[in-house]
């Protein structure tokens, strides 16, 4: 996989993965996650993360649910986390791999262009 924009992730739509390919290699991950604004990789290496700090409660949960509905559409699916009613994260990682694949950078750019209500 050859290091994308974030608006050429955005073109391009998650392929189902049912294991059998090796995860993306750590260079080439950190080289594409320099281009998705706000991920950085997960202490493991196994994935990207990205918080937010949101309005409110009501917030978090909208985000939320316009996420999964998008997750849904790609068929790839995030683990999402809400801590302390405003802080809101989203970890990515392909499982069936155990590491990341191109799915979760094309996931990540697509998040990036969700309406969020942040604090101000």
């Amino acid at each position: 996989m050859s290091a994308a924009s974030e608006q050429d992730l955005n073109r391009r739509s998650c392929v189902p993965c049912e294991g059998g390919v090796p995860p993306v290699a750590p260079d080439e991950a950190r080289e594409q996650v320099r281009r998705l604004p706000g991920w950085s990789i997960t202490a493991d290496g196994r994935g990207i993360r990205r918080e937010w700090t949101v309005k409110n409660f009501m917030a978090g949960i909208e985000f939320f649910d316009r996420l999964a509905r998008l997750a849904e559409e790609e068929g790839h699916h995030p683990d999402l986390h809400l801590e302390g009613y405003r802080k809101v994260a989203v970890v990515l990682t392909t499982h069936a791999i155990g590491g990341l694949s191109e799915n979760d950078f094309i996931l990540a750019a697509k998040i990036n262009q969700l309406p969020i209500a942040s604090k101000s």
